[in-house]
């Protein structure tokens, strides 16, 4: 039995005890996340989205358990390096990235804090921001593209069965040496499976773009765009261009398809931003990046844009239609 002096001396421990409990609880810190993008459009305003709910999956309070600092380089590639100096002078515990220049512009910024890639290039093993995909070594792990547009001019062709000669969009930084000279042989055996004709076309820079327009040549039918971030930047500029040259589009990634091209076959940009979320969530709770292997896409997505078949008069096969994974009206 408790007599009444035990009890008080209990209870007033526990009321003592209780504002410091509180005081504990209030001081927990929140966590905060960088995230490194090259643009703000709509399109990666929907992937930080898919980001976010990434970690309220995971049951993560944005404001009580994480806070989020953004930097955009509003479509000027050069200004991430200064970007990501200024989340490393923020001091976040991670930083997101979404795109190779990016991801290189992080690395090049901190060799301490954890970096977890949304989507890059499997290229990041060559350029050495990762050692390899089962051990990334160092601070930086995540998701990557897999870099294939062999599909893309299939798919042009079953869209418009009279294409015969189409012109392939490409930055040549994404890609050097033997890599990219067998990765342009993969598509110039692609369009002959299709009976293409295949003319590849190298922009680095974004201010190039009317000068590969006019670099066509006469009889193109048809354009591939490829993956990269320069090419991903100029979408709308490039879709319109496409649009005015009445010539069928299909771009990597479904901003191209968003952006009024023909259609877009890609990764789930989306789907792997969401998964970023768990490499952070990994992060926080202990694991080194070094520990995470990198993981590829597993999910593709096909959308076609029937404003832009009606604008070029073009009827698509109830097949293709049926193939897709959004239809944009």
């Amino acid at each position: 039995m408790i007599d009444r002096r035990t009890f008080l001396a209990g209870a007033g421990a526990v009321l003592l005890a209780a504002p410091l409990i509180a005081d504990a609880q209030q001081a927990k810190k929140a966590y905060k996340i960088g995230y490194l993008s090259p643009n703000l459009s709509q399109t990666s305003q929907t992937r930080t989205q898919r980001f976010l709910q990434g970690l309220r999956d995971l049951g993560y309070v944005e404001g009580r358990d994480f806070v989020m600092e953004y930097r955009f380089a509003e479509g000027h590639q050069d200004r991430l390096p200064e970007l990501a100096a200024d989340l490393v002078r923020a001091r976040v515990d991670v930083i997101v990235t979404f795109g190779t220049p990016a991801t290189k512009a992080a690395k090049e910024a901190t060799q301490t804090i954890p970096i977890v890639i949304a989507a890059a290039g499997v290229h990041v093993v060559r350029m050495g921001i990762v050692q390899s995909l089962a051990r990334p070594g160092g601070n930086v792990t995540g998701l990557l593209l897999q870099l294939s547009q062999s599909k893309a001019i299939q798919l042009l062709k079953d869209a418009v069965p009279t294409v015969t000669r189409v012109v392939f969009l490409h930055d040549p930084t994404v890609r050097s040496g033997e890599m990219l000279g067998a990765f342009l042989k993969s598509q110039q055996l692609a369009a002959e499976a299709q009976n293409v004709v295949l003319q590849p076309i190298a922009v680095s820079d974004p201010t190039d773009i009317p000068q590969a327009f006019a670099a066509f040549k006469q009889g193109t039918n048809g354009l591939v765009i490829d993956v990269a971030s320069v090419l991903a930047l100029t979408a709308d500029q490039i879709c319109r261009l496409a649009l005015l040259r009445r010539l069928p589009t299909t771009g990597y990634g479904r901003l191209f398809a968003d952006a009024g091209c023909l259609m877009s076959y890609g990764e789930d940009l989306g789907d792997m931003s969401r998964r970023a979320a768990g490499y952070v969530d990994k992060i926080l709770k202990g694991a080194k990046p070094a520990d995470l292997p990198l993981e590829q896409a597993t999910k593709f997505e096909f959308v076609i844009n029937l404003k832009t078949a009606k604008a070029l008069g073009l009827t698509i096969p109830p097949s293709l239609l049926q193939r897709a994974d959004e239809v944009i009206e």
